[in-house]
């Protein structure tokens, strides 16, 4: 059925009602190629790291913030911005968080970042909560997917097309901070066509209190799904289908890179300064997916994929104040630099100001590409083979052209001073590119009854480009660079079930990350060896899962950028720390109890991880023993509920912590205060009520201690999470 999502904020109220022609359906028929691991049940046999997020488990809490949803799997590390989740940043098993950009978004089983090869920067990621699942893979089986493969993947699986008959839903929100959801869909299937419709609005007033303003940070997002599917006859021979899905998405948000000071924070974790109440995000993304599958009776199945990929966005947001970057000025306040009064008035509103510049971060990108994948199930001398080929290629380009307005305060107003200023050259005009052709070959073998090996190897070719014009009309030769990469990386993963209940499970595999859109030679791929050893309890009402990983980085890469600028100061290209190395322990665990004419449901995630460099650039070394940014060493969350036995009504509370981390790398070493987040608590409480089996109501409670911690302190200063 259509799924039930989002907790717009502090307090909300819902209320969902679904209709069908048909018997309500238990389960929706998804399209194999969106999925990349599937059931819980098959993430249960997996030999390597695997966690699905369910359809039941999202409705729990019905979450719109993919930072609370991750909460569920160990291994992923967040970094919070803006307290609605509008632009996460992600890691896997130490990836590295900064706008997700070395782990592998998906939606749908099809690369979602704006620019995956030359510019990978998630600032657009698929919106939470119209999802109906989430699937989080690590391990040798992520080279059937790329071209980042150091972490892992992030697959969100949009709105199904019904197994049969006819369904739609509509979902009503309101909630604190006049936040208001509502989403619509409606789904047919018969035997030789489907077809799905999905649209969603997503609006809140926001909950920061801006200074000398009635700007709050809300937003505004839209969301338009479309999938349609044409199939053959079941008792045709060759069994073909064409499957074509549209998504539209487009956002106004008064979301800004300026936080606030650590001193201004204690007072008010949820002031903003009136001096960034320009600040906007303006973005619009056009997605169009073809598929075409022929199965063949012998196992033998034949796919194509087409996909392009559209966004525009014009982030205009403060970037200068008298010529001082937000990086500097946080600083100077934070740490009590001779301007830190200065500074301090210009934020404030009480000292006048002649020069600020707000730019217009204006980008456009384009992804495109082709994939085909054969699958292939066949038994040879006594073992059973599940034999998957694919070869991809795939353009993108990012077009940056980011003039800047200029505005002075006088008695803490903003007023217009014009709308130019100079030429636009440098990293604000330019056009990046990116091209990779991939191969990639994985084969599941049975050997024995109770022995599974993977076996995968992926062939990733890339080449880069930059053009950086010197003039706004680009009428002048611009100045030219690229680099180009070619690497072959290999996998195995072995899972050995021991009896009914108990499975070992281990693997190797190397992983990359590729290239900068501005990289020039000798600049090489971020390359890692993986490695991962554990096992596996599953029986009836309780399963169980243990892992320790261990990433050994030869290269060591940080992609340079305004959020999340390089060590070495570079808001551009990209940065080698040297070699690292990332270590952990993942657990879970989740029991089903019956208590009477009850149910009481259980999940526990936990991940112990320590990242730090091993040897600097170079072979510098004051270096070692860096820990990595946002990689948090203590992460854990609890959820325990209560239903009812007919499953009625269901109430749900969930804790969750994470221990401070570096904000910059090596914080643990130059002991600066002002480098590391808070250690974060929370609690939230949901609740829900079927008055009948069309009709739920559903109240949640999020941050229910109103903990005020730093989640981050980038882009530029504190940042809260949401009261």
């Amino acid at each position: 059925m259509f799924s039930k999502l989002v907790l717009p904020s502090t307090i909300a109220m819902i209320v969902s009602a679904s209709v069908s022609a048909n018997e309500p359906l238990q389960k929706v028929s998804f399209i194999e190629e969106t999925l990349v691991i599937g059931h819980e049940s098959r993430a249960q046999q997996m030999s390597s790291s695997a966690e699905v997020i369910s359809e039941a488990d999202l409705e729990r809490f019905n979450a719109r913030d993919i930072n609370k949803i991750i909460l569920d799997a160990p291994g992923v590390y967040a970094a919070a911005e803006e307290g609605w989740g509008l632009r996460p940043n992600i890691g896997i098993r130490g990836s590295g968080a900064s706008r997700s950009s070395k782990i592998m978004v998906l939606e749908d089983g099809i690369m979602a970042s704006p620019a995956p090869y030359s510019n990978p920067d998630a600032y657009y990621f698929p919106t939470a909560s119209r999802m109906v699942g989430v699937e989080v893979l690590k391990g040798a089986p992520i080279l059937e997917y790329g071209p980042s493969t150091v972490g892992g993947v992030l697959n969100l699986v949009s709105v199904q097309i019904p197994e049969e008959g006819s369904e739609g839903g509509v979902t009503a929100e309101l909630g604190s901070f006049g936040t208001q959801r509502g989403l619509v869909n409606y789904g047919f299937n018969s035997e030789n066509i489907g077809f799905v419709i999905e649209g969603q609005r997503f609006q809140s007033d926001g909950f920061h209190r801006v200074d000398r303003s009635d700007n709050e940070g809300g937003f505004e997002k839209n969301d338009f799904t479309a999938k349609l599917t044409l199939r053959s006859d079941a008792a045709s021979e060759l069994q073909q289908s064409l499957n074509i899905k549209y998504q539209y998405a487009d956002e106004s948000s008064d979301m800004s890179y300026f936080g606030i000071s650590d001193a201004d924070f204690g007072a008010d974790s949820d002031r903003r300064y009136g001096i960034s109440d320009l600040d906007n995000m303006d973005n619009d993304r056009h997605s169009a997916v073809v598929n075409y599958t022929l199965a063949f009776d012998n196992g033998l199945q034949l796919s194509a994929t087409a996909y392009r990929n559209e966004y525009n966005r014009d982030w205009f947001k403060l970037d200068k104040i008298n010529g001082v970057g937000g990086s500097s000025l946080f600083d100077e306040i934070n740490f009590g630099g001779a301007n830190s009064a200065l500074y301090q008035g210009w934020v404030d509103g009480t000292t006048d100001v002649d020069n600020i510049e707000i730019k217009h971060n204006n980008r456009s990108y384009v992804s495109e590409g082709v994939q085909l994948q054969l699958s292939y199930d066949f038994s040879l001398v006594g073992m059973d083979h599940s034999l998957r080929a694919g070869i991809r290629d795939h353009d993108d380009s990012m077009d940056r052209f980011q003039p800047v307005e200029t505005y002075r305060q006088v008695n803490g107003q903003l007023e217009f001073v014009s709308s130019t200023h100079g030429a636009v050259t440098g990293s604000n005009n330019r056009y990046e590119t990116g091209e990779g052709r991939a191969f990639w070959l994985a084969d599941e073998i049975q050997l024995t009854q109770d022995l599974n090996v993977t076996l995968v190897a992926r062939h990733e070719e890339m080449d880069v480009s930059r053009k950086t014009y010197s003039d706004n009309d680009r009428q002048n030769p611009p100045a030219q660079t690229s680099n180009s990469a070619s690497e072959l990386l290999l996998g195995a993963s072995v899972a050995y079930q021991l009896d009914d209940h108990w499975m070992l499970l281990g693997g190797i595999q190397e992983g990359m990350t590729p290239l900068s859109g501005g990289s020039t030679p000798p600049d090489a791929p971020e390359k890692a060896v993986n490695y991962e050893l554990g096992s596996r309890y599953v029986s009836e009402g309780f399963s169980a899962a243990v892992i320790g990983f261990y990433s050994d980085y030869s290269n060591t890469v940080q992609y340079c950028s305004n959020a999340y600028p390089c060590d070495n100061g570079d808001t551009q290209g990209a940065y080698s720390l040297g070699e690292s190395v990332v270590k952990g322990v993942e657990f879970s665990a989740d029991a089903t109890h019956e208590l009477g004419a009850f149910v009481v449901p259980v999940h526990i995630a936990y991940t112990f991880t320590d990242a730090e460099i091993t040897e600097g650039p170079g072979g510098l070394a004051s270096v070692v023993g860096d820990e990595w940014a946002y990689v948090a060493p203590h992460q854990f969350s609890a959820t325990v509920g209560l239903e009812s036995g007919g499953g009625m009504w269901g109430t749900y509370l969930r804790a969750s912590y994470a221990s401070a981390s570096c904000t910059e790398t090596g914080c643990n070493r130059t002991g600066e205060a002002f480098k590391q987040t808070d250690s974060i608590a929370s609690i939230d409480w949901a609740n829900h009520y079927a008055i009948n089996d069309e009709l739920d109501v559903y109240l949640n409670v999020e941050n229910v201690l109103s903990d005020a911690s730093i989640v981050s302190r980038s882009p530029y200063g504190a940042r809260g999470n949401m009261p």
